[in-house]
């Protein structure tokens, strides 16, 4: 996870890493695309080498976080020299879409994705997906011993027990779709007994490791950082265990991965030749057999064997159009938590 600041700061003060991958000796200079990505590293370059070797289409990599490059893609507006825009969570993509500075994706692409995963303007489209799990300490924890909704967090009884990193865009995106769920009223009341209750890390992976080593008992995490973990080492994750809320509850949210092609892109047919890969076939394919451990969110198409199935987290319906991260921040720094 990626923390960032609702706030631009600059692009000289992002210090931001490039990665210009090797330009193929067939391919023309117009055959090129810039992209923002937010993403893991990793993953994208994954996504970069495998198109650019099937197409022949080059890729420049500028690496940063969700909301430091969409305050910074409203701040460039049409002089923007990026072409593609890839986040790990949807509101950073409704922050540049609300400006009105994506074009729509192709038909054709869309159509590569279930509704659920893409907003329904049209404008951006779901690459990938996690879902929200409490991680927590299976030494000390007995299943009947769990919340049975992320809201219970928020009871007395939950009091110095739990952890997250509320500094970052991941926890703001499970915040953003309670409030779109339960309303500002309820995530006002969740969020100041969240501060009562919770120890602060700054990283999903710091708390996870807090957990493992007997700091606190669970942690509010995206599932990843535990599969992860597991298929390297699993020495920050051998005393854990996820435990998955399911029944439509706030923390059964599953967020969306986002794409979108800038409106000022001078390479749209490139850009959308892009999105059509990552959402097909061989994009999606990255993520069954790579070690991203994210949700494959193409129509048919198979995540890592080691996740719990999509169809079976029985997640709320959200609107990712419509996660607002603005209104977030502003509320979570009114309960003292940022």
């Amino acid at each position: 996870m990626k923390t960032s600041s609702p706030l631009f700061a600059g692009a000289a003060a992002l210090a931001l890493s490039v990665i210009a991958l090797s330009t193929p000796a067939s391919a023309q200079v117009a055959d090129s695309i810039t992209i923002y990505n937010a993403q893991h590293e990793g993953l994208t370059k994954e996504w970069v080498e495998a198109f650019t070797e099937e197409t022949g289409i080059a890729v420049t990599v500028r690496n940063g976080s969700d909301l430091e490059f969409a305050n910074q893609i409203v701040q460039e507006g049409a002089n923007s020299p990026a072409d593609v825009f890839l986040t790990e969570n949807s509101p950073a993509m409704a922050l540049v879409d609300g400006k009105g500075l994506f074009a729509p994706v192709d038909l054709a692409t869309l159509e590569q994705v279930p509704e659920q995963f893409r907003p329904a303007d049209g404008h951006w489209i779901g690459i990938a997906a996690r879902s929200t799990v409490f991680a927590y300490d299976k030494t000390k924890l007995s299943e009947d011993k769990l919340p049975k909704s992320m809201l219970d967090l928020a009871k007395p009884e939950w009091k110095g027990r739990w952890a997250a990193s509320p500094s970052g865009a991941d926890f703001q995106a499970i915040v953003g779709a309670l409030l779109q769920l339960k309303g500002k009223e309820a995530t006002a009341d969740w969020l100041k007994g969240m501060k009562e209750n919770f120890t602060a890390y700054r990283g999903n992976s710091t708390a996870m490791r807090a957990v493992n080593a007997g700091q606190t008992e669970g942690a509010l995490i995206y599932h990843y950082y535990y599969f992860g973990d597991q298929a390297k080492t699993g020495e920050n994750s051998k005393n854990v265990a996820l435990h998955y809320f399911r029944n439509q509850d706030p923390g059964a949210f599953v967020s969306i991965s986002g794409g979108g092609i800038l409106a000022s892109s001078k390479h749209k047919e490139q850009a959308q030749a892009f999105l059509k890969w990552v959402t097909g076939k061989g994009g999606q394919a990255v993520l069954r057999d790579g070690t991203s451990f994210e949700y494959a969110v193409g129509k048919g198409e198979a995540s890592n064997k080691a996740l719990v199935p999509l169809d079976e987290l029985r997640a709320p319906k959200v609107e990712p159009s419509t996660l607002n991260n603005a209104k977030v921040t502003d509320m979570m720094t009114a309960a003292g938590l940022l």
